[in-house]
Order: structure tokens, then C-alpha cells, then sequence
């Protein structure tokens, strides 16, 4: 099966920047769709960025031009550069990953198990 294993975060003052990064592994046919999502406490998990093997990316408003998402086919990798960080972006990211294990296998969502990120001064 597929495992994600997230990079980076930590702690940022307001303003600041950070990365993240997530490395898929194991059996894997083809990953279609990579990103993040990320969840703050009392919230839901909320789709941050993502970006297809083609590198069509799509991100929610509120991170818009503040974050880009990159892509590495080749090392199954996915990136998320955040700058001018804002409080309300302290949340635990999730990398996650959608595709097949094997060629024959159904698609799936694959999931990280989060980094902390914490914009705080």
C-alpha cells in the first residue's frame, strides 16, 4: 500500500514562512491527485491545496497567494511553500495522496499523519 510521510512545519511568527513536504512510498501504480489538508482544534479538515499529475493546482480563498503547491512526479513528493502566515493557519496538516497501489487496484485516498504548524508571535 501507500504511506505518506510529511516533512517540515514548526513553530512561525505572523508573517513568516514555512514549508512542508509529504513522500509517498511503497506499492504504488500511479498517484493522480496530491495535497493537504489541514485541521485546527474544533474544526473540520479542510482541503488547503492540491495538484494533479498534470500540475492543474487548485487552492481554497483564504490561502490564495499566500501558499504554493509544487509537485515532483518523478519522487511521488508534494511541496507547500506558506508565506505571509496568519494565526488562523495554525493547524495540523495532513498530506494526502489519490491513486492506485497496483494496476489493477480501486483508486484511494492515502493519508500522512499530520505536522503541526503554529503561527504564533
Amino acid at each position: 500500500q501507500v504511506q505518506l510521510v510529511e516533512s517540515g512545519g514548526g513553530l512561525v511568527q505572523p508573517g513568516g514562512s514555512l514549508s512542508v513536504s509529504c513522500v509517498a512510498s511503497g506499492t504504488i501504480f500511479i498517484i493522480d491527485v496530491m495535497g493537504w489538508y489541514r485541521q485546527a482544534p474544533g474544526k473540520q479538515r479542510d482541503l488547503v491545496a492540491e495538484i494533479n499529475r498534470g500540475g492543474y493546482k487548485d487552492y481554497a480563498d483564504s490561502v490564495q497567494g499566500r501558499f504554493t503547491i509544487s509537485r515532483d512526479n518523478a519522487k511521488n513528493t508534494v511541496y507547500l511553500q506558506m508565506n505571509n502566515l496568519k494565526p488562523e493557519d495554525t493547524a495540523v496538516y495532513y498530506c494526502y495522496a489519490f491513486g492506485r497501489a497496483t494496476i489493477y487496484g480501486n483508486p484511494s485516498h492515502y493519508w500522512g499523519q499530520g505536522t503541526q504548524v503554529t503561527v504564533s508571535s
